[in-house]
């Protein structure tokens, strides 16, 4: 049988692996063997490391060399210092298969000629597989005319290519400069590292501009720098087949006592509910009554909170009935993050990691507001949101995002985030006269619902509806 011509162009490409598995996914496996590749950004945006990780995830004691190659940026000595700070630094990679050597006194002396003649060299001598030039916009710079540029970008092209070698480009360039310059016209792959400022955390985010005969996963992705190099949050997509929508679900009950008749019998399995209310209005202990209520079904439950610490949630769940080390062994997770520090690219990549991982039925992310606050981008927010809602409705889990809202009524479902959900429970405080809580459904797709206001109490219990 003839072969499919696709698979064996697709077989054929092979990849070059990163050292981090989220990063291999976003460029489709790695970045493609025996390439020219750029990856550019800002002084201190994590290049250096980005390359010095991958070469030591490359690194076989019995396989072909690795050369690392500094020009006129960084001395080779602090190069080297720092990159004992990490953890996949490894003292016996060094001299074989990895070395470390400085270009920058030949660039002194006789410029961006004496390039192609130091890589032939090396070549010829060592077959290196893997070339890393940091910074290679240092080369840019000392070039005297474009055409000497282009002379040596074609010499080093044919070179690299003839000797099966990959090569990487560390530079300090920026996006105006892309189109302008001749090493991004020979690059296979441009991997863009950039760093946003805010008043109080940088967030840092990668962007693959081109990675030239493979499909990869467009948009920024966040990271941030630790330890084991580059830590990558891959932008969260929805799923390729969206789920089908059942109009006669089966239902969840809230343990939420009077809540399932308004609701005719639960929530619907596979949907998004948002619950909002204002503050004191008994979303949080609502939404630990619909957990707990799955876990007295056998059903393995995950909470992310933002604001009351594992203490004050445990409290909580003590005060509902439940010992917390009961909760955690009858299959709750947790997750808590503080709201300065909130990341929502980490988080929600977090979220969906565990709830990939299968078995979740019931999902609380208490609450909304706290990410939206966060989010410098709250396009990227309902973006992620609405992803999280769909592979939550792939895996049929039930999902419950709370989100404080104001007095006015008017203005608080005017949010774009309500347009992602199936049903909108409100409640609400209300002062004249008396004071008094209450509830009310606004939105329930497919269900007859109740559509008065009931009032609500909150008792040892937990919430009920009188």
């Amino acid at each position: 049988m003839k072969p499919d011509t696709h698979e064996t162009v697709r077989e054929a490409m092979a990849r070059l692996k990163t050292g981090n598995l989220q990063l291999d996914a976003i460029l489709g496996g790695g970045f493609p063997a025996n390439s020219i590749n750029i990856v550019m950004g800002e002084p201190g945006s994590g290049k250096t490391i980005l390359a010095e990780r991958l070469v030591f995830a490359n690194a076989d004691p019995e396989g072909r060399a690795i050369l690392y190659l500094t020009t006129l940026s960084e001395p080779l000595e602090k190069v080297v210092r720092y990159l004992q700070q990490f953890s996949f630094f490894d003292e016996s990679r060094l001299g074989h298969p990895i070395t470390y050597d400085s270009i920058g006194e030949g660039l002194v002396e006789k410029g961006i000629r004496s390039i192609v003649p130091r890589l032939k060299e090396a070549i010829t001598a060592d077959k290196p597989k893997i070339i890393v030039i940091d910074s290679f916009k240092a080369i840019h710079d000392l070039a005297t005319a474009v055409p000497e540029m282009r002379q040596m970008l074609f010499e080093m092209a044919g070179l690299l290519t003839a000797y099966e070698t990959t090569a990487f480009l560390l530079g300090e360039y920026n996006a105006a400069e892309v189109a302008h310059y001749p090493e991004f016209a020979v690059a296979d792959a441009i991997v863009e590292l950039n760093r946003t400022k805010t008043t109080s955390r940088d967030e840092r985010y990668l962007r693959v501009l081109k990675l030239r005969g493979s499909s990869y996963r467009e948009g920024l992705h966040a990271f941030r720098i630790s330890s084991a190099g580059l830590d990558v949050s891959p932008r969260l997509i929805s799923p390729s087949t969206p789920p089908a929508y059942r109009l006669q679900a089966e239902r969840v009950p809230t343990g939420v006592e009077g809540l399932d008749r308004m609701l005719d019998g639960g929530l619907p399995q596979g949907r998004t509910t948002f619950l909002m209310g204002t503050t004191g209005s008994g979303k949080t202990t609502l939404a630990l009554q619909f957990v707990l209520e799955g876990l007295r079904r056998g059903e393995k439950c995950l909470y992310v909170n933002f604001e009351e610490n594992p203490s004050q949630l445990a409290q909580q769940i003590h005060s509902l009935g439940m010992d917390p080390r009961q909760a955690e062994a009858k299959g709750l997770q947790f997750i808590y993050r503080s709201p300065v520090e909130l990341q929502i690219d980490s988080i929600v990549s977090e979220i969906f990691a565990i709830v990939a991982k299968g078995g979740i039925r019931r999902v609380v992310i208490d609450g909304v507001g706290d990410l939206q606050i966060a989010a410098s981008d709250v396009e990227r927010l309902h973006d992620y949101l609405y992803a999280l809602a769909q592979h939550f409705a792939v895996r049929d889990a039930v999902a419950l995002f709370t989100y404080e809202t104001t007095y006015d009524t008017r203005r608080d479902m005017q949010t774009r985030l309500s347009a992602l959900a199936d049903n909108i429970i409100r409640l609400d405080i209300e002062l004249d006269g008396r004071a008094r809580r209450t509830i009310r459904i606004i939105k329930a797709r497919g269900l007859e619902h109740d559509l008065e206001k009931r009032e609500v109490q909150i008792t040892r219990q937990g919430v009920r509806v009188t």
